[in-house]
């Protein structure tokens, strides 16, 4: 068929995301055990931290839970809760603040209505279905040699690209609301700011990766697709 041999050009397309989640990875990796072995002046945990920073704000009704996993750290809108891995959760590092005040961030946003969050919640249920239907029902146009079909499937895939680039302003700025309170409550100093800026900047380059990926997968099933209708001509 005339699209097999198009697959090999799929890593012309995922390489660039490849080697940007790649380095991403390496980023917080590297940021995140640098600063694990800073500690605070103050010395609180992260599970301390995003406790504090949570009832600062009025949002006693918040749990903090920790959960299992490296780095699995998360908010949960619809139950209102915190999870943070052992690592942020039982450390009192620069590194361990940081992430835990980035997921308190994402409490704020919860209770201030946030506009980009609220999108992104939405969006879950859609996100879920087109992941795994999408690039079904597009294989399946193409093997039945239906482009109709498969241009379904790149509109079910383009939910997992507006989802991806949904999540950039959401993160971005609960990092920015991470950084500005530690400081104004008090948690760490300026100084230590330095740290927790290199950790969520690594952090938020993951996501930039994730949208690049979404965003390079989508465009190779353009690309088929228009190479299909050029042979139907």
């Amino acid at each position: 068929m005339w699209w097999f041999a198009g697959y090999g050009l799929y890593f012309l397309f995922a390489l660039p995301a490849l080697l940007l989640g790649l380095y991403a990875q390496m980023k917080v990796q590297n940021a995140f055990n640098k600063y694990s072995r800073v500690r605070t002046w103050r010395s609180v945990t992260g599970a301390e931290a995003a406790r504090y920073l949570l009832d600062a704000f009025g949002l006693y009704d918040v749990r903090v839970e920790e959960v299992d996993g490296f780095l699995t750290d998360h908010y949960d809108p619809v139950n209102r809760v915190l999870r943070l891995s052992p690592a942020v959760a039982r450390t009192p590092s620069v590194a361990a603040v940081g992430v835990a005040a980035h997921e308190a961030g994402h409490a704020l946003q919860h209770a201030q209505g946030y506009w980009a969050l609220q999108l992104r919640t939405a969006a879950v249920p859609s996100v879920q279905v087109g992941s795994w239907l999408g690039p079904l029902i597009f294989m399946f146009g193409l093997l039945l040699n239906s482009p109709n079909l498969a241009w379904v499937g790149v509109i079910f895939f383009s939910a997992v690209v507006l989802f991806a680039l949904i999540t950039l302003p959401v993160e971005f700025d609960a990092s920015a609301r991470a950084k500005r309170i530690l400081v104004e409550q008090g948690i760490i100093t300026r100084e230590e700011l330095k740290g927790v800026n290199e950790v969520l900047d690594a952090a938020a380059l993951t996501y930039v990766a994730a949208a690049v990926q979404a965003i390079s997968t989508l465009l190779y099933y353009v690309f088929l697709l228009s190479g299909f209708g050029r042979r139907e001509e």
